[in-house]
């Protein structure tokens, strides 16, 4: 509802601002009175409520369609991006976590957590720019540019997953392909959550290395490769898998711009695009799906963490 007051109230005039300073007057009106902006702001939610509720978002001035449609065009994009970014940071955050409990204060654990601050601090659309310039100019082993698949290469649309499209067709080449135009644009969205749950994932670990039934079974002759990964990976990982459903969901935010710069045909990029346009009906319609996303994340998380420790499992006491 914010967003909405937001995209209303702001000065000017949407439908004007929509069709542009040279639009006939006439023309304005009707879009007016057609998105019932005439009407009081209350009656607009109403109306918008109503609509949304049965799929209906009304149609994108950008696109000249129905806003559904694009949601359904631009969303497989995003998505696929978002999951092997989310990919990405886990593996490779769990991985560096775990390397950087298993040789704590020595020269690799120092190199991790020195990274992993430039990464936390650094935003990912900066990230995006460099990694651009590297692998996509001055060492262009990467496409990075053009879309999620090369021109030369054909396929099928099926479900909107290129990735998924080329392997029900059986076309590994498209498979490939479309994984190199994902590995940029992914690396850029995952390197900052990769370093915070490597750092989580370190601390946790070397907290729980102090307990005693850990310090139990190291005196009971268990190899320390063992414990760590039988016996002290599982409590450990619990914190870390907290702060991935949250990572996880915000990648959807922090692709707005990542996809500008990789001019990936997605959603985020829709949304920029919509609000550098007023187009009141794209803006609402991205938000509410990034508000679901982030209410799903935050059930999924409970679920698998309840999984992951009996001890806080719903209903349990």
């Amino acid at each position: 509802m914010t967003i909405f007051v937001i995209a209303r109230v702001v000065p000017g005039d949407p439908a004007r601002m929509a069709l542009g300073p040279r639009a006939p007057e006439e023309v304005v009106e009707q879009l007016r009175e057609e998105m019932h902006l005439n009407e009081p702001l209350y009656v607009q939610y109403i109306y918008w409520i109503k609509g949304a509720v049965r799929g209906d978002f009304g149609y994108s001035l950008m696109t000249k369609r129905p806003v559904m449609d694009d949601l359904k065009q631009f969303a497989p994009s995003t998505i696929e991006l978002v999951v092997m970014a989310g990919l990405l940071q886990s593996a490779l955050g769990l991985l560096l976590g775990i390397i950087g409990a298993m040789y704590a204060n020595r020269a690799i654990d120092t190199t991790i957590r020195v990274m992993g601050y430039v990464f936390v601090a650094t935003p990912s659309f900066v990230v995006a720019v460099f990694l651009l310039l590297v692998f996509g100019f001055w060492w262009p082993i990467l496409p990075a540019i053009g879309g999620r698949l090369s021109p030369s290469i054909a396929l099928q649309s099926i479900t909107g997953f290129v990735t998924l499209d080329a392997l029900l067709q059986g076309n590994l080449r498209a498979f490939g392909d479309a994984l190199a135009h994902l590995i940029l644009p992914a690396l850029a969205l995952a390197l900052g959550g990769m370093a915070q749950e490597a750092r989580i994932t370190r601390a946790s670990m070397l907290d729980n290395m102090g307990k005693d039934y850990v310090s139990s079974l190291i005196s009971q002759g268990v190899p320390r490769r063992v414990v760590m990964s039988k016996y002290l990976l599982r409590p450990s990982v619990i914190p870390t898998v907290s702060i991935m459903g949250l990572d996880f969901a915000s990648l959807f935010g922090n692709a707005f711009l990542v996809e500008l710069v990789f001019t990936w045909p997605g959603l985020s990029r829709y949304g920029i695009m919509s609000m550098l346009r007023k187009d009141l009906n794209g803006i609402c319609a991205v938000v509410l799906f990034m508000g679901l996303v982030f209410v799903i994340m935050n059930l999924v998380v409970d679920v698998v963490v309840s999984l992951l420790d009996p001890r806080i499992r719903l209903g349990a006491k």
